[in-house]
């Protein structure tokens, strides 16, 4: 990306996100995100173990990959990121296609979800780098559809009368209803994380 544009951009995404946080920060109890309900929901015996996982084989093979704009730091932080914003980000979007649509939390959620898988890598590679990354396109292509994966996967929940569900068609969510045993919902959530592994697996051969 051409300097201009660059500085362009920045100052979109930028503007994007500070108007973000202001939106949040007028009123952080309307936004589910910060409730006490959503880190019960998230920090659930199998989702910990599996962020855990999945977080420290994206770090330590960070820089085998061949790919230089990566290294332990962002892939670090983007994981952690992920796991935080990606289930309730995905799961709000989700929600306001059938009709629970909030301008305010619908945007809030656009600015994680691009802030998560592509503006906080762009701000790193610029800071440690000196300049913008010529990757950022590809970066945000493919960090977006392993963000909808993660959002995906910290949603499955598993309830006696449904069976295997995802926790955003609950009018409860994100509150946690039962504890979910991994066992009811690893036929779905394994393959989810092989296919997360084999893009990952992907991103170090080529």
């Amino acid at each position: 990306m051409e300097d201009g544009l660059a500085r362009i951009y920045i100052a979109c995404w930028g503007t994007a996100c500070l108007i973000g946080l202001a939106i949040f920060l007028r009123d952080p109890r309307s936004f589910s995100l910060s409730h006490p309900d959503y880190r019960q929901f998230l920090f659930q015996p199998w989702k910990i173990s599996t962020f855990v996982a999945a977080t420290a084989g994206m770090t330590l093979i960070a820089p085998y990959t061949g790919d230089p704009t990566w290294d332990y730091w962002d892939a670090l932080f983007m994981s952690v990121l992920t796991f935080v914003s990606a289930p309730w980000a995905v799961g709000t979007l989700y929600r306001s296609t059938k009709g629970a649509f909030s301008v305010s939390r619908t945007y809030v959620a656009v600015c994680l979800w691009l802030f998560s898988a592509s503006w906080s890598y762009d701000l790193y590679l610029l800071v440690r780098d000196g300049h913008y990354p010529t990757t950022w396109a590809e970066n945000l292509a493919a960090s977006s559809i392993l963000y909808v994966l993660a959002g995906l996967l910290w949603n499955l929940e598993w309830r006696p009368e449904l069976g295997m569900t995802l926790g955003f068609l609950e009018s409860e969510w994100p509150q946690r209803l039962c504890e979910v045993p991994f066992s009811k919902i690893a036929w779905i959530a394994v393959p989810i994380m092989l296919i997360v592994g084999l893009l990952i697996l992907s991103f170090l051969v080529t």
